[in-house]
């Protein structure tokens, strides 16, 4: 992709994100600097807290723009959607092993969304945009749980799972949808995104 001449700030901490956007075989700097409070109320409606999220990372970047800057922020939750007999939620990090299992219990068996938020920034320009990926697990048991939670400890991915790990490649059926989004960063969607932006 030619650039013209701007420069792509990815101010995410993410490693899968980092390596997503690389995919793209693009040029751009990491930058994480950034003083943006990632609470929200709990009236908020699920599908909106990513984007509240991303734009809210993108306004509290660390310094102003310049003239030739592009930064690109985003936010992935995994939301477990209400059924009649149990309310919606969404799962963020597991705080330690016990929550880890805890989720993986929760998504066993069931039908997940997992949705991204990207925001895109220039001095004069921003977009915001959300891509959602439906996935189902089979039912796990608790031996397969133990094991992936204990060998992967997987404590720093939303929904206490990555679909790249061994949990991807044994317990998910079926995904509709952006397998990258799941990974953490639609790529096909943010490629599109920067072309319009360039």
């Amino acid at each position: 992709m030619d650039l013209k001449g701007k420069r792509i700030i990815l101010g995410s901490n993410s490693p899968r994100r980092r390596e997503l956007l690389a995919g793209l075989n693009i040029d751009f700097e990491v930058d994480t600097g950034n003083d943006f409070d990632e609470r929200f109320s709990t009236d908020t409606p699920y599908d909106e807290v990513p984007r509240l999220m991303s734009i809210g990372k993108s306004h509290g970047f660390h310094r102003p723009l310049e003239e030739d800057e592009i930064l690109i922020t985003a936010d992935t939750m995994v939301i477990l959607p209400q059924t009649d007999d149990r309310p919606g939620e969404i799962l963020g990090k597991p705080k330690d092993r016990a929550d880890a299992v805890r989720m993986l219990h929760d998504l066993s068996g069931r039908e997940h969304h997992v949705t991204t938020a990207v925001t895109l920034r220039t001095i004069d320009k921003e977009e915001t945009f959300s891509v959602t990926t439906e996935v189902w697990f089979k039912v796990l048991t608790d031996a397969e749980i133990a094991y992936y939670v204990d060998t992967y400890k997987p404590f720093d991915k939303a929904g206490a799972y990555a679909i790249q790990e061994w949990i991807g490649f044994a317990g998910i059926t079926r995904i509709e949808g952006s397998y990258f989004n799941v990974v953490g960063f639609p790529v096909q969607r943010v490629y599109e995104a920067l072309q319009r932006f360039l």
